[in-house]
């Protein structure tokens, strides 16, 4: 059995283009698992292994792979003791379309490296990567990178983390120079300074003594440091007060180790990956702050018979448990899902019990992942993250455990597609192999939704941006060899109630025999504030039985919830889904031979279609957070186009140069922006979407899409 304190499971996350798939490239070659250093620009990062990641220059999938470092353990003696740390690292994308693949690293990550552009700062993605880390309580280093390029600053970088992300950030070097004259950094902890030799691709590095212009800042920073510390430990504290002189380097790696995974603050570093400056001290840091498998407290999952929670902890003699985080396929092997095991031990060829499905799965063949090359090995045990293949069936977010001790682990928070595109086969060949490839696509990507057009015979395929679903198209084409032909992007709006009103709902149907009866008085409103707070992520149906005296049995009010669970789906404005709804049934009665379950669930959807028209039903629209970095010339003609997009300005800010504009814009606005801003600023400037929140359309838009809406539908009355 490995020694889980020397093993780390990490990630990359950050904003697109803040040299994610770079410092990925970089660690493995530190590491010795490649030979030649690939860039992104040119194709050829190990972890972009996509065709269309390569072309793009961009990292569509989260990317598995394993590595060792040697870490000095011992700097005290003539030549240092060196420990070999074990790491799985994922790469995650930086856009926002695809943006569960780092929702779902993140769940099963221990630790995490979160970057920063040196220049760019906090970016709207970066706030998104942070929330999140958050959601999963996943402590952080964060590296500021691209120090050599003009306008970089890492303080005010650091400025920028504890201002708009709220968190301690806390430096542990300063940059010696910075653009072209980036050379390398101090150590606050060592006192002493770091220059890397380029000659040797920065695999080699002498240590200095602080440049005499920097004395001042260091020990500012460094007294920063230590006190930012000494409050996390009482020994620390006192010695900070005494003499601060005598705080060692060990007590301060110890204290920073503690803060950090708890969450209290997040160690700041700073490098350049693309020069090879800074990555191998970050490489460093995570070993000596990031957590291991054992920091991490117990897994708690629930006991699927009983419902009691129960723990697993991250040990090879528990019982079996691991959490299906991605599926892929592969023209290989098939299909393969990656997993993190949490507890126990697991040969290839044994037999795992699926939760979900409550079928035994055996496992043929147990990979170790490296990008999209899978190297077979024996067994996995606690803490590891690995690749099965042979499963008839499973889904991202399954829990795989041993047969005679289940427990289901807590599932990943999936977004909501806020963006549709019809497709259709071209040809006859095409039909069939389209429904195929769809179905494997979706089974990798939980973002993906599909269904089918009644009316138009299409199938609509639903995701997270026009990015996303031209990939899907593009990997329909290629991988698939599937031609389809699309119709043009659609926005998926919802509805939502405004007033909670009270109804009365009686079914009764007498054909002969048995009949059918039911009767209901509920209320139906808007979920209240503190349910949608509490249920982030999850459905936003709120269900209260005020039920008294047995005027409706008990055993007919799981019914009648599931009538008004499945009745959310259609909204009565237009037929699309409710965003959230609150459900209080309040009394009824029920007949002792024509009642059953049937009979309540048929008069709970009757009951949401006669009391949603008089709820004040409302179209919803979803709202994107936009953000514009531009040149000073183009300030007018950008902001003067956002609002004839409806948009609503909310700050402005300048940052190297540039002019940066915030904006709420609807979505329906703003298909094909891209385009019309790059003409506006003659290819200067840039911007970021990210999907924000649903708020009620205008009443002219909202009658303009439910009447095109209408006509799609056959409405029923």
């Amino acid at each position: 059995m490995a020694d889980l304190r020397y093993q780390r499971n990490f990630g990359i996350a950050a904003h697109i283009d803040a040299g994610k798939t770079t410092t990925t490239e970089r660690i493995l070659r530190y590491t010795g698992m490649i030979h030649k250093t690939g860039e992104v620009h040119e194709g050829a990062a190990t972890t972009d292994w996509m065709e269309q990641e390569k072309e793009r220059g961009i990292t569509i999938t989260s990317a598995a792979v394993s590595c060792q470092w040697n870490f000095p353990t011992d700097k005290g003696k003539a030549i240092p003791e060196t420990k070999k740390y074990s790491f799985n690292i994922i790469d995650t994308p930086g856009h926002v379309d695809f943006t569960v693949e780092v929702e779902r690293s993140m769940r099963v990550l221990d630790g995490l490296i979160a970057l920063f552009s040196a220049v760019d700062g906090v970016e709207p993605q970066s706030e998104t990567v942070w929330r999140q880390a958050n959601r999963y309580k996943v402590p952080r280093i964060g590296f500021v990178n691209k120090m050599d390029r003009a306008g970089a600053d890492f303080l005010n970088v650091v400025k920028q983390v504890k201002e708009m992300l709220g968190a301690k950030a806390v430096p542990l070097q300063l940059p010696i120079g910075a653009e072209d004259n980036f050379t390398g950094v101090v150590d606050l902890i060592k006192n002493k300074g770091i220059i890397w030799h380029m000659e040797t691709e920065g695999m080699t590095f002498d240590e200095i003594e602080v440049p005499a212009d920097m004395v001042e800042d260091v020990n500012h920073w460094r007294a920063a440091l230590v006190e930012a510390v000494a409050e996390y430990d009482d020994m620390l504290m006192e010695k900070f007060f005494e003499n601060p002189d005598t705080i060692t380097e060990a007590e301060m790696h110890e204290a920073i180790r503690k803060a950090t995974i708890d969450l209290s603050i997040v160690p700041m570093m700073c490098g350049s990956s693309f020069k090879n400056k800074g990555v191998q001290t970050a490489l460093d840091a995570v070993c000596r702050y990031l957590p291991s498998p054992v920091d991490i407290e117990a897994i708690e999952g629930l006991d699927p018979d009983t419902g009691e929670t129960i723990s697993r902890k991250p040990d090879a003699k528990e019982p079996f448990a691991a959490l299906a985080f991605k599926i892929m396929t592969d023209p290989f092997v098939g299909r393969l899902a990656f997993f993190r095991c949490y507890s126990g031990h697991l040969d290839a060829g044994s037999y795992v019990l699926n939760v979900r499905s409550g079928k035994k799965e055996r496992i043929s063949r147990i990979m170790k992942m490296f990008a999209n090359k899978q190297n077979p090995i024996d067994f996995i045990e606690a803490g590891d993250i690995g690749a099965a293949v042979g499963f008839k069936e499973i889904k991202t977010g399954d829990t795989l455990c041993d047969e005679d001790h289940p427990i289901t682990l807590e599932n990943m928070f999936i977004p909501e597609p806020v963006i549709a595109i019809a497709i259709e086969p071209k040809t006859q060949v095409d039909v069939d192999k389209m429904g195929m490839a769809i179905a494997k696509l979706v089974e990798e990507d939980p973002t993906l939704r599909v269904n089918t057009d009644e009316d138009t015979g299409q199938t609509i395929l639903r995701g997270m941006g026009e990015l996303h679903l031209e990939i899907i198209i593009d990997r329909l084409r290629r991988e698939f060899k599937v031609e389809v032909n699309q119709g043009a992007p659609q926005v998926a709006y919802k509805e939502a109630f405004q007033n909670t009103i009270e109804h009365r709902e009686i079914l009764k149907k007498q054909t002969g025999g048995r009949g059918k009866f039911a009767d209901i008085i509920f209320e139906i409103g808007p979920a209240d504030v503190e349910f949608l707070k509490e249920s982030e992520g999850k459905k936003n149906f709120q269900f209260v039985n005020a039920l008294f005296g047995g005027s409706i049995p008990k055993e007919f009010v799981p019914a009648i919830q599931k009538g008004f669970d499945t009745a959310m789906t259609t909204g009565v404005l237009a037929a699309y889904p409710m965003e959230s709804m609150k459900v209080t049934v309040k009394d009824g009665s029920f007949h002792q031979v024509d009642s059953d379950a049937m009979s309540f669930e048929l008069c709970a959807k009757q009951g949401f279609r006669e009391a949603g028209k008089k709820a004040k039903p409302v179209l919803l629209e979803p709202i994107m957070k936009v953000e514009v970095l531009t040149p000073d010339q183009y300030m007018g003609d950008v902001t003067g186009d956002l609002n004839r997009r409806r948009g609503m300005l909310e700050g402005m800010d300048s940052r190297a140069n540039l002019q940066v504009i915030k904006a709420k814009v609807p979505l329906s606005e703003m298909f094909g922006y891209v385009t019309q801003l790059r003409s506006l600023s003659s290819g200067r400037a840039t911007s970021t979407m990210e999907f924000s929140h649903y708020a009620p359309a205008p009443s002219n838009i909202a009658e303009e899409v439910m009447a095109k809406q209408k006509g799609k539908l056959k409405v029923e009355d």
